[in-house]
């Protein structure tokens, strides 16, 4: 029992790690990506994180079968969409907001997953949907050229919403690193393709496009998503969105801290209500994640 207490510890410590490079990607990622296109920037980045992963994880590809690796594929390309409303966004909004706004994903979790598997939710994830949206009207309204990069980070989170709910189906299934690694290397594809045809590849030049590009392609898409996936083995669902809830809490520090961030009232309290909704939504995500486990 004690041994199992540790690991648990041990696993959400890593969690909260993983959440804190997630928190200061958000300013390396917004200073890079004014130096160096969007989809360029994102493609070289999934390119790394499927180098990272290549070594280790292509011995294992033979054990997803057809089905695996085109569930991965599918995430893969989900997750791809997901960085680049959330980074488009980001070019258009700051960072504390951005952060804030992508943890809404928690709240839409089980929403998505009453959409499409009829997974029931109580009152208390309706009650942090509503009140995480009246956050976000609030952040919204901090100035009129926000409201759009807000949207796009929403719109970014429900797909994030959307590859979790999936995940929750695949993971138990498969061998974590074949399937990270063709998750990683399909959003690297689709990324290339897509910055091929508008002409934006190119190499990148300097070190804050090039320390963002090692920095979110190693730890915060490679190793992160390994982590996680070690990490819920070893901890509940529950404490993982728990602990997944302080992405927003350390892209608001560093936003202050790094990025001069200085949303004024009305702002922070939008943040602290969508952050408010999070944590009301939390246990319901959690819940649905795991009724929707039992059912496959």
């Amino acid at each position: 029992m004690a041994a199992r207490r540790r690991a648990s510890v041990i696993a959400l410590a890593a969690l909260i790690a993983v959440t804190v490079v997630w928190g200061v990607t958000f300013v390396q990622v917004k200073d890079a990506v004014e130096l160096y296109p969007l989809l360029a920037f994102l493609a070289v980045r999934f390119v790394l994180a499927t180098l990272i992963l290549a070594p280790p994880g292509v011995r294992r590809l033979a054990s997803l079968g057809r089905g695996g690796a085109g569930g991965a594929s599918v995430l893969g390309l989900l997750l791809a969409a997901g960085y680049v409303l959330q980074t488009a966004g980001l070019e258009r909004t700051t960072v504390s907001g951005t952060g804030f706004v992508t943890g809404m994903y928690v709240v839409l979790t089980p929403v998505i997953a009453l959409a499409l598997f009829r997974t029931a939710i109580g009152p208390a994830a309706w009650a942090g949907v509503a009140l995480a949206t009246a956050g976000l009207a609030m952040l919204a309204g901090i100035r009129a050229g926000s409201a759009t990069g807000d949207l796009l980070v929403l719109a970014g989170a429900a797909v994030y919403s959307l590859q979790i709910v999936l995940m929750e189906r695949y993971a138990p299934r498969y061998d974590a690193l074949a399937f990270t690694l063709v998750e990683m290397a399909a959003a690297a594809a689709g990324l290339l393709v897509v910055a091929v045809a508008h002409g934006d590849l190119g190499v990148p030049h300097g070190w804050t496009v090039w320390g963002a590009l090692l920095v979110t392609g190693i730890f915060a898409s490679a190793l992160a998503y390994l982590v996680q996936t070690w990490a819920q083995r070893r901890t509940s669902a529950t404490r993982t969105a728990l602990a997944f809830t302080m992405e927003p809490v350390f892209a608001a520090l560093f936003g202050y801290t790094l990025a001069g961030d200085r949303l004024g009232a009305l702002g922070w309290g939008g943040c602290a209500a969508i952050m408010c909704g999070i944590l009301l939504a939390e246990p319901a995500a959690a819940a649905a994640l795991a009724r929707l486990v039992r059912r496959t």
